[in-house]
């Protein structure tokens, strides 16, 4: 009996740099997985447009309507995602640059994973994304950095870690330089994690990820 392919939605607000690695290590076997679904939260960015190249469904849901009290409602979103989600049946949904919060109504139906362009727990939570990273790092004049890939929860880069890859500061790094390589350890180690959950092999203990040895 064939084993059912694990389905990932692949959510993202921009460029998709992330999405189409994914699916090319997909496409390359790589990974046992097959993207089912790609969700931007705003329109006409370069990830939809990159993913409707490639032949891959996708929707948006903008963060529009979802206001409450003057701040964004994160679970009211979060409700019209798991609206949206329910009828393509995802195993796993993959925050691939999605600018947006997840909250109770996602977080409590489905695993979801993301990755984080540092070694967490440090240089992590609200704030800390995309140059705001590598500028800290090289402020605080650590000599190793990296990329986190990571289970994703209620709290800004906090949940349990699934794999990790160090990357060593240079003297002479700034944020774009350093940007770019720790970007080259992420495209390594996304597919990865996700291969893993895909071939069952991630155990959660506690705050702990345990890796499981394939089976025989």
């Amino acid at each position: 009996m064939t084993q059912k392919r694990c389905r990932l939605a692949v959510l993202l607000s921009g460029t998709g740099s992330t999405m189409v690695n994914l699916q090319e290590h997909i496409g390359r076997g790589e990974v046992p997985a097959e993207i089912a679904v790609v969700v931007s939260s705003r329109k006409n960015v370069l990830g939809i447009e990159r993913a409707d190249g490639l032949g891959l469904p996708t929707r948006v849901l903008t963060r529009k309507g979802f206001r409450r009290n003057g701040r964004f409602d994160e679970t009211a979103y979060s409700r019209a995602l798991v609206e949206l989600l329910e009828p393509l049946e995802p195993d796993l949904l993959v925050m691939a640059g999605f600018m947006t919060m997840l909250a109770a109504p996602v977080l409590d139906r489905w695993p979801v994973v993301n990755v984080h362009p540092a070694l967490l727990p440090m240089f992590g939570g609200e704030g800390f994304y995309g140059h705001h990273v590598h500028e800290a790092v090289l402020e605080a004049g650590v000599k190793i950095t990296g990329a986190t890939v990571h289970f994703a929860d209620a709290e800004y880069d906090r949940g349990p870690i699934i794999v990790q890859e160090a990357v060593p500061v240079r003297e002479d790094d700034t944020a774009d330089s350093l940007a770019a390589r720790v970007q080259e350890a992420e495209r390594r180690i996304y597919p990865r994690a996700v291969a893993l959950f895909a071939e069952g092999r991630l155990e959660i203990e506690g705050q702990r990820v345990r890796v499981l040895e394939p089976p025989a």
